[in-house]
Formats: C-alpha cells, sequence, structure tokens
C-alpha cells in the first residue's frame, strides 16, 4: 500500500469521478484507475461503485476514507514538522471562494503567500458558500472565503472580514427610485434577482422574508454581482445585494436600505484547524491584508 494510492482513493471519492480525479493529481485517468484496482486487491475488497455514472463508495469504501485521509494527514504532518524544524513549509493547500465574489486582498494574502513559501503548491477553487462549509468540515479544502449569514459557522473557525446590510437596487425611472429606504413588503410588488440559495446573502434575504411570512417573487438568479446589476439596469428586477457590491453600480442603479432586514450578510474566513503550519501562514497573510480594507469588485 503507497500513499500515492491513497491520494488517488481521496481524490476519486472527492470529486465522485474517475477523469476529474486524474485531473486534480497530474496523471492520467488509466494511472489512477490501475493504482486504485491494486489497492482493492491489496485491501481485498472494491472501494467503488462504478455501475453509475459518478463513482459512489462502496461500504467498504466509506469505511476506508477517513482513514486514508488520516494516514495523509499524518505523511503531511510528517514533512511540515521537518519543515518547519528547517524554517519551510512545503506541501498542498487548497483554498476556497465563494462564487460570483472577488476580493482583492484574497489574492494579495495568496501571492505574498506564495513569494514567502513557492514550496506550497496552492489551489483555487470556487463554489457555493453552504457547499464550502462542508469542504472544510471534511477536511476537503484547508480555508475558504465564504458568505455566511452567521458569524460562525458550526464546526469550523470563522473570521469576519465584511458585516453590512442588504439593499434593494433600481435603475433610474423605477417605481421605488427616490425613496431611501424600503420595506419586504414594498418588494413584493416587484420581481427580484438576487444570488442563488447556499449564498449568505441569499439566506440573510430569504429568512428575513419567512420571518414575515413573506414569499417575494425571485424572478431571475445570478451568482456575479456583475450579472444581477446587469439585469436590474435593463429593469428586468429589483437587484438584491450588499451595501458594498451596490457601490459600484452608483452610476446607474441607487440603492435603497431595506429597513426590515437587520440582520447583516457576511463575507467570512473558514478553517478548521491550523495544525498545519501553511494554513496558519495564509491565514496571518489574510488577516493583513484584509486589515488594509476589502476591495470587492
Amino acid at each position: 500500500m503507497e500513499l500515492r494510492q491513497l491520494e488517488y482513493f481521496v481524490a476519486v471519492a472527492e470529486e465522485r469521478n474517475f477523469t476529474r480525479a486524474a485531473e486534480r493529481v497530474h496523471i492520467s485517468q488509466s494511472g489512477v484507475s490501475a493504482q486504485i484496482r491494486q489497492l482493492e486487491r491489496e485491501l481485498g475488497a472494491e472501494l467503488f461503485d462504478r455501475s453509475a455514472r459518478t463513482a459512489t463508495l462502496t461500504v467498504a469504501g466509506k469505511a476506508a476514507l477517513e482513514h486514508a485521509r488520516a494516514a495523509l494527514a499524518a505523511a503531511g504532518a510528517l514533512g511540515q514538522a521537518v519543515g518547519e524544524v528547517t524554517d519551510l513549509i512545503r506541501g498542498r493547500l487548497t483554498v476556497g471562494m465563494v462564487i460570483g465574489c472577488t476580493l482583492t486582498p484574497l489574492f494579495d494574502a495568496l501571492a505574498a503567500f506564495h513569494r514567502a513559501h513557492p514550496g506550497v503548491e496552492i489551489s483555487l477553487l470556487e463554489d457555493n458558500s453552504d457547499r464550502l462549509v462542508e469542504e472544510v468540515r471534511a477536511g476537503a479544502v484547508d480555508l475558504a472565503l465564504t458568505g455566511t449569514a452567521t458569524a460562525a459557522p458550526e464546526g469550523v473557525n470563522a473570521l469576519t472580514i465584511i458585516s453590512e446590510r442588504l439593499v434593494a437596487a433600481v435603475p433610474a425611472g423605477h417605481p421605488l427610485t427616490g425613496r431611501r429606504r424600503v420595506t419586504l413588503r414594498d418588494l413584493g410588488a416587484h420581481p427580484l434577482v438576487c444570488m442563488p440559495p447556499g449564498t449568505g446573502l441569499r439566506t440573510v434575504f430569504d429568512q428575513a422574508c419567512a420571518a414575515q411570512g413573506l414569499q417575494p417573487v425571485i424572478a431571475l438568479q445570478a451568482s456575479a454581482a456583475d450579472a444581477i446589476a446587469d439585469l436590474a439596469t435593463r429593469g428586468l428586477a429589483v437587484a438584491i445585494l450588499s451595501e458594498s457590491m451596490a457601490a459600484h453600480y452608483r452610476d446607474r442603479l441607487t440603492a435603497l436600505l431595506i429597513d426590515d432586514v437587520e440582520a447583516p450578510a457576511l463575507l467570512t474566513l473558514v478553517w478548521r484547524s491550523t495544525h498545519n503550519p501553511a494554513v496558519r501562514e495564509l491565514l496571518a497573510h489574510s488577516r493583513r491584508a484584509f486589515t488594509q480594507g476589502p476591495t470587492v469588485t
């Protein structure tokens, strides 16, 4: 049994697909398949059900997964422990970022970290916030920037980067133009464009509506603030955005504070553990970068 076999096994389990797993570990699909077959022969059990389009874990595979992750973590910790003694940090770091959100300080932090620790391979992936938090809990993602409705999602450590109110953004000539504030009931008379479920902004909005028994019409959904603003500018719907997001479109949209949505939308860094020195270092770089003031673009 080799560590690379365990690495390939974990990759297929997390990607649920041999092709994507092969791309992730940078070898051919046939190479991944052959190594996992060899691992299955050594263990005396099949780890994946290959009868469907997705590679799903068998009962034996589910039993083996956490042990495989633990073995890989232990091997990584060994190298990191030696690296810390010699003042080097090596390995791999997987960073998550919520879809449609570009924060310049996050990229500044990654660049500074890379200059300080070129021996660490950095992977950056996008997903919705709910899935990113789950990936951090599972250990598949080391550190993630997520949109959340709570300052500390259960089971992870968290650092709030931005906390701000929701606004409704409308173009010139819209019936709500000229007002400084609106309520959820005001918005109920208009189609809305908002981020999809699983994002922190949408969760805050949905929870506020549910608390009042309201079911507004979400006519359009988009993951990127630019797309939401463009749709609102064309008069298709009222945009639901955070204050800093809406500020970027003040030349074409008027932002109206939603009076009865008092809970803020949060942008939060989440991580499970700082046992990995690379996570500690990236977190330190991130704190410094965001202290200088986040810029949402």
